[in-house]
């Protein structure tokens, strides 16, 4: 489902009208919760604990705060409208950073920002965060919820994403690695590194799996049964540097297969042309 909000973000006494638009969505398969007696669909339902079990509507419920046992204080969307400054329904810029200092640990969701209005200040603003490489880092209240935002600027857009606070970053359970590598282990790992090394191209990566569960599920329609694939089982390596070697050995095969393959779709894709013009 197609999302936006409109807002506006705050640039010193500048104040531009813009609506935020999802960047990305949502492509799971979806599947319904059965019966697997009766095949017939669970569904959820709200109720009242202190009632009997009954079934409470949506427009029956509220929001409450229990500041003791038992005892709420109720709020409501106006309530909560009230206590916001302007400062809050706007997106506020606060400062500029280099967008390679935010660790991308604190990135939450992605939107396009989309000016619907003082567009020439959108340009300005924009076309300066892109020529110094620079982000913004905002405040701003989505909801009931203070939100912290970073606006970064790439290829004439303005994008945001909202971040983590500091405070729901977890600590890393990890424990210090007190074991080193030998230089030869690291040469070959770093050669494994180089060998595997490229640009970042989003559109050579496809949801395999997800192709995978749709195949699965045409076959089922069709009454047939789901096979497992066959996998070649290689045998165990215990020995760091023979699983380095080979795993370095892999690599270039599975990358002079590519460049073989990717050089005949380029000799197909010219003799096609050619055949064309003829």
């Amino acid at each position: 489902m197609a999302y936006s909000y409109k807002c506006s973000i705050s640039f010193g006494l500048v104040y531009i009208p813009v609506t935020l638009h999802n960047a990305v969505k949502s492509n799971d398969i979806g599947f319904n919760m059965l019966d697997k007696k009766t095949m017939s669909r669970v569904k959820y339902k709200k109720t009242c604990a202190d009632c009997g079990g009954r079934e409470v509507k949506q427009e029956d419920i509220v929001k409450g705060y229990e500041y003791e046992d038992g005892k709420y204080v109720i709020f409501d969307d106006n309530d909560f409208e009230k206590i916001k400054s302007k400062k809050d329904k706007n997106i506020t810029i606060e400062k500029f950073v280099q967008s390679e200092e935010v660790d991308p640990i604190y990135f939450d969701k992605p939107y396009y920002v989309v000016p619907t209005g003082a567009e020439k200040a959108f340009a300005v603003l924009l076309s300066a965060m892109e020529k110094e490489s620079k982000a913004a880092v905002a405040k701003t209240v989505f909801g009931t919820k203070e939100t912290l935002i970073l606006i970064r600027a790439k290829n004439g857009q303005m994008l945001l994403n909202t971040l983590f606070f500091e405070e729901e970053i977890t600590v890393n359970p990890a424990k210090q690695i007190a074991e080193k590598g030998t230089a030869a282990e690291m040469k070959m790992a770093t050669a494994i590194i180089d060998s595997m090394t490229g640009e970042f191209d989003p559109s050579e990566y496809k949801d395999e799996y997800r192709e995978k569960v749709m195949d699965a599920i045409e076959k089922k329609i069709a009454g047939k049964e789901i096979v497992s694939p066959k996998e070649k089982t290689g045998a165990t390596i215990t020995d760091l540097m023979e699983a380095l070697t080979k795993s370095l050995e892999m690599t270039k095969s599975s990358k002079a297969t590519a460049k073989t393959a990717a050089l005949s779709r380029s000799r197909n894709i010219k003799r096609n042309t050619e055949r064309k013009k003829a």
